[in-house]
């Protein structure tokens, strides 16, 4: 066994640990010390690095260590400074680094330091959860800055992974990781979800890796063709063939000969249609309507559906061998609300390109509107967050602020937000004593928890039913954020 193969194999990090950790940093964004702490913790468990320190670089002075995991401070700030001499190693070990946007008095790094080279997984772990965290702490940015214009950080990486991609989660990076698996290949794939998700994109990014790349990509939406004129738009007809049919037509697998044609809402093709396309795809033949010899064509089929299609086999609406020949290899693209850490990534990008189509560069999306797309449940997916800002641009003056009036009523009817809300804070008002008593119960019981725990906070939510977010916001409230022990 090789060095990187004996590297590979020590390196075992389930998937579902991926999105253990991506919440983990999600929830400790509310407070930039509680998000650098998580950071550099996750990062030893994600890598097996020996040592995590997040630092600041200031303008002038020494580097300030913000959180460190698996090193003393001595140690963590000769890393810092390794790192941010641009060195790529320390002693006998290995440094991997990665910007985390900035503080207010510099830019932010975190840098790990491991004595073997970092399988190639453990590196792809690395940067993306460095892209979660470099997000939690503009959102903690923005949140001491609530009430102020929320500028798009032009550090931002919204560089896609793959073309049409922005990669923020650990569900979208495995989507990711399966299409760079088929690059050289050309196998049949299904790609399912729901509406909205970005089926369309995975399908073209299939086709950017594959040796067609330089053909043809041909979308055909199986929904928006009557019956009697999918046969002859798939397969084509001869001229006279039908009533007209007053010329010879290629048809949409013909006309894509030597690339891919992508089949969207394959669930919604028509039944008696099926058969046809399960020949193709068997024999690599079509036969067009009013033809007597079959013709080969050479065409990679890609499909997509939004549909449960094993029980539309089970009601007769779609055919189980076509459906097993479709599901070769079988993508799915999660619904926006699993992947939630990609909405701010989404937003800027979204805002950036709606800024530039409309003309209006100066627009911006306020904290409080950042918010209120963090918590709404976008059940159009991101299809939906993209008509939404590219709606609060229009209505926006130039060089103003996208605020919560400005977005549809949909988002801004949240069930958490309402008169009860309202009531509930009338009546805290009314009665200061109540509200002072209740206060001082909640430090006593949190700090309380925290002692028995030392200051560990998974423990302490677990022990008090509470969320960790939820706990670091009473903790913020209650003004017990120096409790918190460096776990």
């Amino acid at each position: 066994m090789t060095g990187v193969e004996a590297t590979a194999a020590r390196y075992v990090f389930p998937l579902d640990a991926d999105d253990a950790v991506v919440r983990r940093l999600v929830e400790a964004s509310v407070l930039g010390d509680l998000l650098a702490r998580e950071t550099a913790t996750s990062l030893i468990e994600a890598t097996e690095a020996d040592a995590s320190v997040v630092f600041v670089v200031p303008s002038a002075g020494e580097v300030r260590i913000v959180a460190m995991a698996g090193c003393d401070a001595g140690v963590a700030r000769a890393l810092a400074r390794a790192a941010a001499q641009g060195n790529s190693a320390y002693g006998e070990g290995l440094l991997l680094t990665e910007p985390l946007g900035r503080d207010h008095d510099g830019p932010r790094f975190c840098t790990v330091v491991a004595a073997h080279r970092l399988a190639d997984a453990a590196t792809r772990r690395f940067r993306m959860f460095t892209a979660v965290a470099k997000q939690g702490f503009e959102l903690c940015g923005a949140r001491e800055r609530r009430g102020q214009p929320v500028e798009p950080s032009s550090t931002r990486s919204l560089e896609p992974l793959l073309p049409g991609f922005i990669c923020a989660s650990a569900a979208m990076n495995r989507v990711a990781d399966q299409i760079q698996r088929l690059q050289g290949h050309d196998l049949m794939v299904l790609i399912t979800g729901e509406s909205g998700t970005g089926k369309d994109l995975v399908a073209r990014a299939i086709h950017v890796g594959s040796p067609r790349s330089a053909a043809m990509f041909l979308p055909y939406n199986c929904t928006t063709t009557q019956r009697d004129l999918a046969d002859s738009q798939l397969f084509g007809h001869r001229r006279g063939s039908f009533t007209g049919a007053i010329t010879d037509q290629q048809g949409l697998i013909r006309t894509a000969a030597g690339g891919t044609l992508f089949l969207d809402e394959i669930g919604d093709l028509p039944l008696d249609i099926q058969p046809k396309l399960l020949r193709f795809l068997e024999q690599g033949e079509v036969m067009p309507v009013g033809e007597t010899r079959p013709q080969a064509v050479d065409v990679r089929v890609l499909a997509a559906t939004n549909a449960d299609l094993e029980q539309r086999v089970q009601e007769g609406k779609f055919r189980e061998d076509l459906y097993y020949r479709l599901c070769v290899i079988r993508i799915h693209v999660p619904p926006l609300r699993e992947r939630r850490e990609e909405i701010p990534h989404l937003s800027t990008f979204f805002l950036r390109e709606a800024r530039e189509r409309l003309g209006k560069p100066d627009v911006q999306l306020s904290s409080v509107t950042l918010d209120l797309f963090d918590r709404y449940w976008w059940p159009g997916n991101v299809r939906q967050l993209r008509n939404e800002v590219q709606r609060a641009v229009a209505m926006s003056p130039p060089g103003g602020t996208i605020e919560p009036d400005h977005l549809s009523p949909d988002l801004t009817a949240l069930p958490s937000t309402g008169v009860a809300s309202t009531r509930t804070a009338t009546r805290v008002l009314g009665a200061r004593n109540l509200a002072a008593a209740v206060e001082d119960v909640e430090r006593e019981v949190i700090g309380s928890a925290l002692r028995k725990t030392s200051g560990n906070i998974s423990e302490t939510a677990r022990v008090l039913g509470l969320t960790r977010r939820g706990l670091y916001l009473k903790m913020r409230r209650l003004g017990l954020d120096g409790a918190i022990a460096d776990t």
